[in-house]
C-alpha cells in the first residue's frame, strides 16, 4: 500500500474508532465517518468491504504496531524459551490490559451478534494467534517442547495469559490498570503453567 493510501486508511480508522466508541455500531453512520475523516463513502468502501469490516478493523488498529513488535520477538531463535515466553507474556498483557484495548474488547463483544461482526472478530484474532502457532511449531520441532497441536497450544497460552488480569478488567471487576509487578507475576504464572503442560517427558 502506498504511503498516501496508508495514511488515508489510518485516518479513516482513527475517525471510525472515536465515533464507534462514543456512539456504538448502530448509531454511527458511514456518512459521519466520512465527515470526520474527509472523503466520500466510495473512498471508505475502497478500503473496507463493509461497515462491519471497518468496525472490526478499527477496534484493532490501535494495537497493530504494538502487536507487530510483540510477534517480532517470537521470530528469532528461542535459545532461552522461558525468557522468550515470559517477555512475550508481559508485553502481551501490557497491551490487552490497557484501558483502550479493554474498552475496545467490551464494545466488540457487545456488537458480536450483529451482521457477522463476531465472525470477523474471530478471524482477526486467529490471524494474530497463527503467528504464535508458528513459533510454537518451531520449538516443538526442535524438541524444546513436547510435540502436539501447536495451534491448540497457542490458544491455551493466550487464554492462560488473559485469565488472571484481563478477564476481571473486561467484566469491570478489576482494581484498575495492573502495575508492572502484577503483570510480571501473572505472566510468570501463566507461562509456568503452560511449560509444565508442554514440557518434554523425561
Amino acid at each position: 500500500m502506498r504511503k498516501r493510501s496508508y495514511r488515508k486508511r489510518q485516518a479513516i480508522l482513527a475517525a471510525a474508532y472515536v465515533l464507534f466508541s462514543e456512539k456504538g455500531f448502530a448509531r454511527t453512520s458511514v456518512s459521519e465517518i466520512c465527515a470526520r475523516a474527509g472523503g466520500s463513502k466510495a473512498t471508505i468502501y475502497s478500503y473496507f468491504d463493509s461497515k462491519e469490516e471497518l468496525f472490526v478493523e478499527c477496534m484493532f488498529y490501535l494495537a497493530e504496531n504494538y502487536l507487530e513488535g510483540i510477534i517480532c520477538d517470537l521470530q528469532s531463535p528461542a535459545d532461552d524459551l522461558l525468557s522468550t515466553l515470559q517477555d512475550f507474556g508481559e508485553r502481551f498483557l501490557r497491551l490487552v490490559c490497557s484501558p483502550e484495548m479493554v474498552a475496545a474488547r467490551r464494545l466488540m463483544i457487545a456488537e458480536a451478534a450483529r451482521a457477522g461482526i463476531g465472525h470477523l472478530f474471530c478471524e482477526k484474532l486467529l490471524s494474530t494467534r497463527q503467528q504464535v502457532t508458528s513459533f510454537l511449531s518451531i520449538v516443538m520441532a526442535e524438541g524444546k517442547l513436547r510435540g502436539g497441536d501447536a495451534d491448540l497450544a497457542a490458544g491455551q497460552l493466550l487464554a492462560l495469559l488473559e485469565m488472571e488480569l484481563f478477564e476481571p478488567l473486561l467484566l469491570c471487576a478489576g482494581n484498575g490498570h495492573p502495575d508492572e509487578p502484577a503483570i510480571a507475576r501473572a505472566a510468570e504464572r501463566a507461562v509456568g503453567t503452560f511449560l509444565r503442560a508442554y514440557a518434554r517427558e523425561a
